[in-house]
């Protein structure tokens, strides 16, 4: 049997045609399954950026959180930088920065604030409008919750500051009743003592009246107070001052001092009607330490009245100031301390034409009617230089700082004072009345945050008034000092007057003028305040007394009486209360 054989080209034959065939149907059924697999593609990939998408917003929002967080941090410490401040300027207290600290100072408030600025652009740029928004009214919420703490903190400070001050304001009343009820009245006229408390009233002080020319003490309301307590001056040293200046010619009484810008003039007795500072304090400058020392010696203070009273303090005068410090001593009465009775009896030798007396109590109807005048000596000055003080001293009554003294019905001569001195708000009047019959000298002296010079001039104002009928003009007559040396008018208009009045502008502004606090005295003396007034003063004939490194020497000044011995002869009986408070 023959063997067939086959070419290859015979069997792919068979191959290539089931290929062609078949090959349209798998070309087909592939590109028809293609689709169905790109669809997981697809969605993968909107998947992936939908996840981008909320990790780029999670990011963004863990941005602006940081963002908030380090703004946040920085208010904190802008906070806790001002709060740094604050406590240092609280530690510092109110002493009197230096042209170095105030440029630190500016420059470090200048570098705060552009940084803040800086802090405030940078976060607005990160934050998208509704957010800057946001952010602004959280802040606002934050700056008011923040007032209001600080006004309820305020609120709180002041209400306890009220609190207290009208606790110590009772205290001062409680102590002035407990010792009214201590005093011992025997021999004081009764009318007067009712007239005085009837006066005084709610007010916790002291109220001296006697006759300024024999020396009777009518009555003394609260004599602890009066006789045994020391006080501060104030501006009633002025006149001392003034007298001082006028003996040791340093000023003219009609020669006139520029204030302000020169359009107004003052003279001495505009300057003591309206109780101005800057006038006297140049003329104690002038007079000297030692000086000013003598006169208030002359006059009695620093030493005993001599009052058939037991206990009786002398009061006290400073031993040694210089520089500005004399200055101020001659307006405000700094480390001077008088009693109600020596201040009583300073307006006295004024009025009887420089007689310094002892003043007495009468305390039995034989020493009543034995009753003599006591001099103790004469004040070594003019006669003349004591009645130039009188003008100024019946201008403030009339139209100065004691108008509620006045009397229509007689002449009041009197001078004001107000400062802080023995912790509290002093009120001081000295006075006598008639001027052309002096009848009635009276002191008074208050205490508390509400007491000035011019409510211890009301005071005083009803005493004279209430006694009118009994030690005013006698027998109707007019007053005798119808001339214009002795009854002045201001030289100036009424506004001009009130905006020249220091105690009055310490009464509206309540800034210490006349006398600062015993803390506040020795830095006003260190650094003198500029003064407004050009000075036209007359050059004194001598030199002014030179302050040394040393204490004053103590002037004691001859007494042509001794203290039982009167200028007429003869002895008075004297009865001293032994018995001690």
């Amino acid at each position: 049997m023959t063997r067939t054989t086959r070419s290859p080209l015979a069997l792919t034959l068979p191959v290539l045609l089931f290929a062609l065939c078949f090959a349209p149907i798998a070309f087909g059924a592939a590109k028809k399954a293609a689709p169905k697999k790109a669809a997981p593609a697809k969605a993968s990939a909107k998947t992936s950026a939908k996840t981008d998408k909320k990790s780029a917003r999670a990011e963004r929002g863990r941005d602006q959180k940081a963002d908030r967080n380090k703004a946040s941090a920085r208010r904190d410490a802008r906070e806790e930088r001002r709060e740094r401040a604050s406590i240092k300027s609280r530690e510092r207290g109110p002493q009197r920065e230096t042209a170095r600290e105030r440029r630190e100072r500016l420059r470090e408030e200048k570098l705060s604030a552009k940084r803040e600025r800086d802090d405030d652009r940078r976060d607005s740029r990160k934050m998208s409008r509704r957010e800057r928004l946001r952010e602004a009214e959280r802040r606002r919420r934050e700056e008011a919750a923040r007032r209001a703490e600080i006004a309820r903190q305020a609120a709180i400070a002041r209400a306890l500051a009220i609190a207290r001050q009208r606790a110590a304001d009772q205290a001062l009343r409680d102590e002035t009743v407990a010792n009214i009820l201590r005093d011992e009245i025997t021999g004081e006229d009764p009318e007067v003592r009712q007239a005085a408390l009837s006066a005084l009233g709610n007010h916790a002080g002291s109220v001296v009246v006697m006759d300024p020319k024999s020396g009777r003490v009518y009555t003394v309301v609260n004599q602890d107070w009066a006789l045994r307590r020391g006080f501060k001056p104030c501006s009633t040293i002025k006149l001392v001052t003034g007298l001082a200046g006028l003996n040791e010619r340093i000023i003219d009484p009609i020669q006139t001092v520029n204030i302000s810008t020169g359009t107004f003039r003052l003279d001495l007795t505009d300057s003591l009607a309206l109780s101005n500072n800057g006038y006297f304090q140049r003329v104690s400058g002038d007079v000297g330490f030692d000086s000013m020392m003598k006169y208030a010696r002359a006059f009695g203070l620093g030493e005993p009245t001599g009052i058939n009273h037991p206990n009786e303090s002398p009061g006290r005068l400073p031993f040694f100031k210089s520089g500005y410090a004399v200055n101020h001593m001659g307006s405000h009465g700094d480390d001077i301390e008088i009693t109600p009775i020596q201040l009583a009896n300073m307006a006295s030798t004024i009025a009887n034409g420089g007689k310094i007396l002892t003043p007495h109590l009468p305390r039995t109807p034989e020493e009543n009617v034995r009753f003599k005048t006591e001099v103790r000596r004469k004040l070594e000055v003019p006669e003349e230089h004591l009645q130039r003080l009188v003008p100024g001293m019946v201008g403030a009554v009339n139209y100065g700082t004691g108008k509620l003294a006045y009397d229509p019905t007689q002449t009041v001569a009197g001078k004001t004072g107000t400062c802080i001195g023995q912790g509290s708000w002093l009120g001081l009047f000295t006075s006598y009345a008639p001027v052309h019959d002096p009848r009635l000298a009276i002191a008074v002296v208050t205490r508390g945050s509400g007491e000035r010079g011019r409510l211890a001039a009301s005071v005083a104002g009803k005493i004279y008034r209430s006694l009118n009928h009994r030690f005013g003009n006698r027998g109707g007559a007019q007053p005798l000092i119808a001339n214009d040396r002795l009854a002045p008018r201001p030289k100036i208009d009424a506004r001009t007057a009130a905006a020249l009045s220091d105690e009055d502008k310490e009464v509206d502004a309540y800034v210490v003028s006349e006398g600062a606090t015993d803390a506040g005295n020795d830095a006003g003396a260190a650094a003198a305040p500029r003064s407004s007034i050009k000075s036209t003063l007359s050059t004194p004939a001598t030199r002014p007394t030179e302050v040394t490194t040393r204490p004053a020497i103590k002037s004691s000044a001859p007494s042509t009486a001794s203290p039982t011995h009167n200028q007429n002869g003869g002895e008075r009986p004297r009865r001293v209360l032994e018995t001690r408070p």
